[in-house]
């Protein structure tokens, strides 16, 4: 009886901790409809805007429990696009972005909360330039999840925050460039059918 108890026990503990990590779920950004996009003010009178083209990432995403969720996003700094040949090749240049020499821009989560209906401040550490600040993403999502012709789940989100570029290193045309950046960042999320 004794024994029959403990198995017992033991069978609840197990079905308690496979509900609470399956409530966490996996997802992948689809960089093909993705986009990471950002606004700067050009001689104080208009905003340039522009985006990066290659993105991807991952996002555990808890609906339950929005504290244990997490974002992970990394984007290929040589791949800023503002229509403007000349422009990409001098914002890839060691004048701002020094894409040979920091590749990658990257912002990891620390800390996710709800922020109101439908949306959450995700809290993390955004590296441009080789330079690591906090910063606070307000997102607007994630939607709820709908189901493709094939089983994939996907759901979307928006998240924006602003920054100093000069915080980061990005000094280049200090005349010319505003120097506060805001940063939008557009997810499709996909989750493969099992």
């Amino acid at each position: 009886m004794r024994r029959w108890r403990m198995m017992c026990m033991m069978l609840v503990v197990l079905m308690a901790v496979t509900t609470a990590f399956a409530q966490t779920e996996s997802w992948k950004i689809d960089p093909a409809h993705s986009a990471a996009q950002f606004a700067v003010r050009h001689m104080g009178i208009s905003t340039v805007r522009g985006q990066f083209q290659k993105l991807s990432g991952t996002v555990s995403y808890d609906a339950k429990d929005v504290s244990k969720s997490a974002v992970d996003v990394t984007i290929e700094a040589g791949s800023v696009d503002t229509r403007v040949e000349m422009r990409d090749n001098d914002l890839r240049s060691a004048n701002f972005f020094d894409v040979q020499k920091y590749p990658t821009i990257t912002f990891k989560s620390k800390k996710v909360e709800a922020a109101g209906e439908g949306k959450l401040k995700v809290t993390g550490d955004l590296t441009i330039h080789g330079v690591t600040k906090e910063v606070v993403l307000e997102v607007e999502g994630p939607t709820a999840a709908v189901k493709d012709p094939r089983g994939n789940l996907h759901m979307g989100a928006s998240g924006t925050t602003k920054v100093n570029r000069k915080d980061f290193g990005v000094s280049g045309a200090s005349a010319m460039v505003g120097d506060e950046v805001s940063i939008t960042l557009d997810v499709e999320l996909v989750k493969p059918a099992s």
